[in-house]
């Protein structure tokens, strides 16, 4: 299995862990006289092993991002540390340009003026670049999904 296919399982464990969440707690109260559609036990049982192999799927996941790497020699999870900080810096970056663009409404020349301390065009101008370069880094990713197999 490459790894691509089995991030698409990883996502369908997830799916089915949820499922199993609703239906244990769809069983796990019952009005006085009436049985639960499904038995509570048997579907512990179920999640019990589904969550085995659920985490015997993150691992190999794991042990493949941190061997396999990308066409510039970086592992896939430097390359995801990347992505994840891209994205912390782009919303933090939007978070203050929108703070500085915020409209100064004043009723009278007697109250306060504020003053922008930034300028809120390069603020965007740096957000839209680093938006291409996450989307750049994560195409890089996806083909290292693709063309690596997990690892055991």
């Amino acid at each position: 299995m490459i790894l691509a296919e089995a991030l698409i399982t990883r996502k369908e464990y997830k799916t089915r862990l949820e499922d199993l969440r609703s239906r244990l707690q769809a069983s796990a109260v019952v009005q006085e006289g009436d049985a639960p559609h499904e038995s509570p036990e048997e579907l512990l049982e179920a999640l019990d092993g589904l969550l085995a192999e659920y985490g015997q799927l993150i691992a190999r996941i794991h042990r493949t991002n941190l061997t396999a790497k990308l066409a510039d020699g970086r592992t896939i999870t430097e390359a995801i540390v990347d992505r994840d900080l891209l994205d912390e810096r782009m919303a933090i970056l939007r978070s203050l340009a929108e703070a500085g663009s915020r409209k100064n409404d004043r009723y009278a020349y007697s109250e306060l003026r504020y003053l922008t301390t930034l300028d809120v065009g390069a603020l965007r101008k740096e957000v839209d670049r680093r938006a291409k370069e996450r989307r750049t880094l994560d195409i890089a990713i996806q083909a290292a999904n693709w063309r690596n197999d997990l690892v055991s």
